[in-house]
């Protein structure tokens, strides 16, 4: 017998308390029913190792068709503002072989020698994004998140799949569609409609590479689908896939490391004295704030005992919480939440997925992410966060993890400096031509 915790905790598709609400969870067990937006419920397992087991075996899918009676049956609406996440057909959705033939052709596009070539590219995008920055008066508040940690993964991804530049063509419309697709709190009928959007972009601009074909991975997908080895329905949806997830979990990265270094002096400190490496702060980033919270829905396979007495049924969907995973007291320690970039554990994490759903873009995301940080604060070592008294406001999900804006000085106070930095009433970076298209 499923045993289950009453009443239901009702998740806040907002997300702005994402972290209370893992906490309170934890508290009741190791797998617990929750409702998600939509009133649609789940298991919520938040345990590292236990994260690991069913990342790992075959024990649970993610392949909505195959394995979630309730979707088959149709009890979940296909208007459920959520359902992108389980109607696309894509190598993170398929199971079994399914996922073997999907996952081949993109494991091609990111080899490492394809990533080392990028390297170069990725550097010029990083240093042209911080000449614009170097333009802005001092004084003046700017949204990194925007002006930067945005700016710069946008370029690699439309770069890397050949997307054309130009806010009025398929990158301008990408951007737009793809900061509403991660917001849970959204309407159906904006959900819907951000959908209709996002299909019509990707068919005309798959239209224009058959046209145009060029040295780039829309290209190469679209041999794959040539050849047989995937659908069109797959070449679209695993197209969104890339796009979607090869934008957001680096913007994320960069944010939330930049913000925590910045709210820790004495944890960036480590890192500029060189007793501790960017990569460290990037770990541990990655276990205290995964960039992805979770990777949409999984579903048992067959009924899956967690401990004694607490069985999940077959069929049943569960929510596999990498933000969870990386704050579990028992592997992580009793100040799990503390973020400590000399913490042994740091690295071990789900924030990339784990086992055969391990995520392909994790070298070049890290790639971007540590040219992003190191050129960053070596060309404004006075960086500093506008208002120390404020945390950023969180994005409006339970799937992205970051910040709607960070805020910051370019050219904060130095040291022997006692005055009080007060916040100019616009932001850098949210409006005007200061956003670098994308």
């Amino acid at each position: 017998m499923a045993q289950q915790a009453c009443p239901f905790l009702t998740i806040d598709p907002s997300g702005q308390d994402l972290y209370g609400e893992i906490s309170r969870i934890r508290a009741q067990g190791p797998a617990v029913e929750v409702e998600l937006p939509g009133g649609v419920r789940a298991w919520w397992i938040n345990g590292l190792e236990l994260n690991k087991r069913l990342l790992a075996g075959p024990e649970t899918s993610k392949d909505a068709f195959r394995h979630w009676p309730a979707w088959i049956n149709g009890d979940i609406s296909r208007t459920w503002p959520l359902a992108i996440w389980v109607s696309v057909r894509n190598m993170v959705t398929a199971y079994g072989t399914d996922h073997s033939r999907l996952r081949k052709p993109m494991a091609a596009a990111f080899t490492k020698r394809r990533v080392e070539a990028l390297l170069p590219r990725v550097q010029e995008i990083v240093d042209r994004a911080l000449d614009d920055l170097e333009r802005i008066p001092e004084g003046e508040v700017v949204d990194l998140r925007a002006a930067f940690a945005a700016s710069v993964p946008h370029e690699v991804v439309c770069e890397l799949f050949g997307v054309p530049p130009g806010e009025d063509g398929p990158r301008g419309a990408l951007h737009r569609i793809i900061n509403r697709f991660f917001d849970t709190a959204i309407s159906l009928e904006d959900a819907q409609a951000n959908g209709v959007e996002l299909y019509g972009t990707l068919t005309a601009f798959l239209q224009d590479k058959r046209e145009h074909p060029a040295d780039d991975l829309t290209t190469a997908l679209i041999a794959a689908r040539d050849e047989g080895s995937l659908s069109e329905q797959e070449l679209m949806d695993n197209l969104i896939l890339l796009l979607t997830a090869g934008f957001e979990t680096t913007v994320n990265l960069i944010d939330n490391t930049v913000h925590s270094l910045l709210a820790h002096p004495d944890q960036l400190e480590l890192v500029r004295s060189g007793r501790a490496t960017w990569e460290d702060a990037l770990e541990e980033s990655l276990r205290l704030e995964a960039p992805g919270a979770m990777s949409g829905l999984r579903y048992a396979v067959e009924d899956l005992e967690i401990e004694p007495g607490l069985t999940i049924p077959k069929g049943d969907p569960l929510v596999v919480s990498f933000a969870g995973a990386g704050r579990d007291p028992e592997r992580h320690g009793p100040d799990a939440e503390r973020f400590d970039i000399t913490r042994a554990t740091s690295r071990d994490h789900v924030s990339f997925g784990h086992g055969v759903h391990h995520c392909l873009g994790r070298p070049l995301a890290m790639a971007e992410a540590t040219a992003a940080l190191t050129s960053l604060f070596d060309r404004f070592p006075r960086l500093a966060l506008a208002d120390p008294s404020r945390p950023p406001k969180r994005l409006r999900s339970i799937i992205s993890t970051g910040h709607e804006e960070l805020p910051v000085l370019l050219h904060g106070p130095r040291p022997e400096e006692e005055e009080t930095v007060r916040k100019p009433s616009g932001l850098r970076g949210t409006s005007g031509t200061r956003v670098p298209p994308v």
